[in-house]
């Protein structure tokens, strides 16, 4: 049965997913009825909003193949990265203060990491081939004796593109280096394991995964090696000390429900919705003179990164964004209009790295949808390259 079509079509899903309903009427419960504060253990409602905080813990904690007390419940990504680059370099610059990260990573680690070099660190930005992938014997002629901390993303927010996480896991273990990885976009689309992986240190965000804005969580080793952290915001000493806070039980609640959806419907929901990418992108290559950035290496099942090459002008963006949500790369960076720096540390030229487009597709997206981006795209590149 064929789905009625709805425009706008959102395909902005790396940006942020609308709230699955069902995680809606989750966390709705603990805006009025059970309002209370996690921290209050006097009462009645201090108990209720505490244990729904354990639950949301298990649930966020079974995803990622973490044990609950490794948990920290955040803000979002951004504090996250905050909190685990930062406070990875307070509390063992005694041991180095040097870090290793990557030219294509968010802008919340780069910022971070440039942050900390105004305060003695010193750090090494990995370069990528034309994949996107970074070379792993460049990784490891990049460790010094005072190495402290991997920081490379599990694939891309702007490509889709998979880092060889097992590996850097494995080099970092053997040199007893902490290894932390941006997981954003990553958990709840394909399996994430920390122990398989060797990762000490990951973020994930809810607004990613049909959750709202404004919640997320940290993830920090407690064994082999035990993780520990200087934190960035002092207080009542929540969450073991690492973020001081009131809770917020509701964002807290839908993340948990969020993950516990994602690890019931993850491998039908990938399949599916790496079959729709793939009818787009065999639509739009009957365009010629396009390029899938990162097509020749492994990626995430949502996300295909398109330059569109003869047109001049930034005028693409703007026409398909007239009915089809889409972006030209992070929605963090969505105000410059400077060329992606992903897609430039890529190789990509400056005049193609103009007219790329990053579509984002999700759980809701339809067969409809695709068809229609298909034929809309099709025509505003035929007549742009007139």
């Amino acid at each position: 049965m064929q789905q009625q079509l709805q425009l706008p079509i959102y395909l902005d899903n790396n940006a942020t997913t609308p709230v699955d309903p069902e995680v809606l009427q989750a966390m709705l419960p603990y805006f009025t009825r059970h309002f209370g504060n996690a921290a209050s253990r006097n009462h009645s409602f201090g108990w209720i909003a505490e244990e729904a905080v354990n639950i949301a813990r298990e649930q966020t904690a079974s995803l990622i193949g973490a044990s609950t007390d490794e948990i920290i419940f955040t803000s979002g990504a951004t504090e996250a990265v905050n909190l685990a680059i930062k406070g990875a370099f307070e509390m063992y610059s005694s041991r180095g203060k040097h870090i290793i990260t990557c030219a294509t990573e968010h802008k919340a680690v780069l910022d971070t990491c440039k942050h900390l070099e105004k305060r003695g660190a010193t750090v090494t930005y990995l370069p990528v081939d034309e994949s996107g992938i970074i070379n792993l014997k460049i990784l490891e002629k990049s460790i010094q004796k005072d190495t402290l901390l991997i920081a490379v993303m599990f694939a891309n927010n702007e490509t889709g593109v998979i880092q060889p996480i097992e590996t850097i896991g494995k080099i970092a273990k053997e040199r007893g280096i902490l290894f932390f990885s941006d997981a954003t976009q990553v958990v709840g689309k394909i399996p994430v394991n920390v122990e398989k992986y060797g990762i000490d240190l990951l973020c994930l965000s809810a607004h990613k995964i049909y959750g709202p804005k404004g919640s997320g969580a940290l993830y920090v080793r407690r064994k082999d090696p035990r993780v520990r952290l200087i934190p960035q915001t002092d207080g009542g000493g929540h969450e073991k000390g690492m973020r001081s806070g009131t809770l917020n039980v509701p964002g807290i609640v839908a993340l948990g429900k969020a993950c516990e959806i994602c690890k019931l419907k993850m491998d039908t929901e990938a399949l599916h919705i790496n079959t729709l990418r793939n009818k787009l992108e065999a639509g739009l290559t009957t365009l010629q003179h396009i390029y899938i950035n990162g097509a020749n290496t492994q990626r995430l099942p949502n996300v295909t990164n398109i330059s569109f090459d003869q047109i001049k002008g930034n005028g693409l963006l703007t026409e398909i964004s007239k009915t089809i949500a889409v972006s030209s790369g992070s929605a963090c960076t969505s105000a410059n209009p400077e060329p992606s720096y992903v897609l430039k540390a890529m190789g990509v030229s400056n005049e193609l790295a103009k007219n790329s487009i990053r579509f984002g597709l999700g759980r809701f997206t339809t067969e409809e949808d695709i068809a229609y981006t298909i034929d809309t795209v099709t025509q505003i590149v035929a007549s742009l390259r007139k």
